[in-house]
């Protein structure tokens, strides 16, 4: 069965489907992708010239599962991820905040991201 997307929804859908035209990740620049829904937070790390994810994490895993979809678990997650991709000696990115808007639990994971040393 069929769902009808909320306007909230087709303007989000709206966004990324822009958004993504112009980002594309390279071996050089992965693309990190983020997800939220209501209760978790998912971030990966895809090579779209490969189309592999490079690395992950969300607040499903086993050491994040206490943390919630808010700014404070947003900074833990994004510091985790940025020691992650420096354990993979990725250090330059491309953030794809997939049609949401740069504020609040997706600018908190971008600035604990970028607090780590990986360049956006």
């Amino acid at each position: 069965m069929l769902r009808k997307m909320t306007d909230k929804q087709r303007k989000r859908l709206h966004r990324k489907v822009h958004i993504r035209k112009s980002i594309y990740g390279t071996a050089e620049r992965p693309r990190m992708s983020v997800y939220k829904s209501g209760r978790n937070l998912y971030v990966q790390v895809i090579n779209d010239d490969e189309g592999k994810t490079l690395a992950s994490i969300s607040t499903l895993e086993k050491d994040f599962v206490d943390l919630k979809a808010n700014v404070a678990s947003a900074t833990k997650l994004g510091e985790a991820m940025g020691q992650r991709l420096k354990d993979k000696n990725i250090t330059k990115i491309v953030f794809d905040r997939n049609g949401y808007l740069y504020h609040g639990v997706v600018k908190a994971l971008a600035d604990a991201t970028r607090s780590v040393g990986i360049e956006f």
